[in-house]
């Protein structure tokens, strides 16, 4: 050191200090609090008031839940026990409306002989379902996945097998037109042979060759009317059809929004903003009391299957739009590159444009899938009995007449779940593919 820093500098250290732990307060947890909860007077404020909104509340729900009574089988005899274990003046939930009619509220009115078919329809719909959400499953469970509609829809309506069977037929003969005929007779017609042939086997082949092959080898399971499906199941139904429906109609609906085609472009857009343009619940009325008008005399037309037709165009409606976000997003070079490759439209779209257009659209995509999972709750309104109408149904008997928040709040739960869980894989699809890191 010099002379002029030994006259200036009231001390120096001559020797190293050994290394030790950082303060507890700029460790841990303190430190998360400090950083986050007080970092200020503004933050301050608002943390005591938020604590104390969160007190006011759980002191009071809190109590409400956990003193619930389980057991009974009436609300008056739950006011009963709430009197003679709290006093008269306490509030306390009835949770014993959910214990004796949960049933109901998840099965409707199924028969309780019968409630492992949903069971299974749900286990199976679970394992039809995991090829396409997570890849690490092995990619031959995907036969699962394209046969689990057929499956389902046998065990929950019941009936003859070789209906499904049948069905099943159908989508064989368009495989087989696209993959032999494609060849000789060129793309464009054997598209057309792929949609004519079928359906006109469905028309007037399938139903036939169905009853057919039922009287000489009867495989059959009792059969269940819609009628008596309701609560979760009616919803979960309704939903999960309409969103795996609903996408990839969306999608060619985006495409057609893009076409340079001109019946294509204006059948489509004419499409979207006439259905969208009107609320969900005019669809449904009109699936209701409407779409038999314009149908054959004497059709039967299943009221879930309109109702599930109504969603799926509502739905995809909104889909194409946050798909054709995701298509103009994309910079001009993608589909510049696409075609310096050589690639026709469709393998351009299928290989190149779709895949990045999708991971952009993925947030909106999950936002219309939970919102249309929710909006099943309008069936109640064409008599359809969702978990809100059989909430109204219970509350209506005379031995549960008064009782609204244990159901809301079941209710709500579920939904919550439901949506939760969709939200949480929309997250773990944008980590998957690295959206963020493009």
């Amino acid at each position: 050191m010099s002379d002029t820093h030994a006259q200036t500098v009231a001390y120096v250290r001559d020797s190293m200090i050994d290394q030790q732990d950082p303060p507890l307060t700029q460790v841990g947890a303190v430190k998360w609090i400090r950083e986050n909860l007080f970092s200020g007077w503004l933050n301050i404020l608002l943390t005591l008031l938020s604590l104390w909104v969160i007190y006011a509340a759980l002191s009071h729900l809190l109590p409400w839940a956990l003193r619930g009574i389980w057991d009974a089988s009436s609300l008056s005899e739950c006011r009963a026990i709430r009197d003679e274990l709290y006093g008269a003046d306490a509030s306390v939930a009835c949770w014993a409306v959910l214990a004796e009619r949960w049933p109901q509220l998840i099965f409707g009115f199924y028969p309780k002989d019968l409630y492992w078919r949903p069971i299974l329809a749900f286990l199976l719909f679970l394992a039809a379902v995991a090829p396409v959400l997570f890849s690490s499953v092995p990619r031959k469970a995907l036969w699962v996945t394209a046969l689990a509609p057929f499956a389902l829809f046998w065990l929950l309506w019941g009936g003859s097998l070789w209906g499904p069977i049948a069905a099943i037929l159908g989508f064989v003969i368009g495989w087989a037109i696209m993959t032999f005929a494609a060849p000789k007779i060129g793309s464009l017609g054997a598209v057309i042979l792929t949609i004519i042939v079928p359906v006109l086997y469905w028309l007037f082949v399938a139903g036939p060759l169905a009853s057919g092959l039922a009287s000489v080898l009867p495989l059959a399971l009792q059969s269940v009317p819609t009628q008596n499906m309701g609560g979760f199941m009616l919803a979960t139904i309704i939903g999960v059809s309409g969103i795996v429906l609903s996408l990839p109609l969306g999608i060619l609906l985006a495409l057609g929004r893009q076409s340079d085609m001109f019946i294509i472009n204006k059948f489509s857009v004419a499409f979207i903003e006439i259905i969208r343009g009107v609320p969900l619940i005019v669809w449904l009325f009109t699936a209701s009391l409407l779409l038999n008008y314009f149908l054959p005399p004497g059709t039967n037309f299943d009221l879930m299957l309109r109702v599930i037709i109504m969603v799926t165009l509502f739905s995809a409606a909104y889909i194409a739009e946050v798909v054709r976000g995701g298509l103009a997003a994309l910079p001009k070079g993608q589909y510049e590159a696409a075609d310096a490759l050589g690639l026709d439209y469709w393998k351009s779209m299928r290989l190149i444009i779709l895949p990045q257009a999708l991971k952009i659209s993925i947030p909106g995509i999950v936002n219309t899938f939970i919102g249309l999972f929710k909006d099943t709750t309008l069936v109640v309104f064409i008599g359809l009995l969702d978990p809100i109408g059989l909430s109204n149904s219970i509350r209506a008997t005379t031995d549960w007449n008064g009782v609204y928040w244990e159901l809301f709040v079941f209710i709500g739960l579920c939904f919550f779940i439901f949506c939760f869980s969709m939200g949480r894989y929309s997250l773990f699809l944008e980590k998957k593919l690295r959206r963020e890191h493009r």
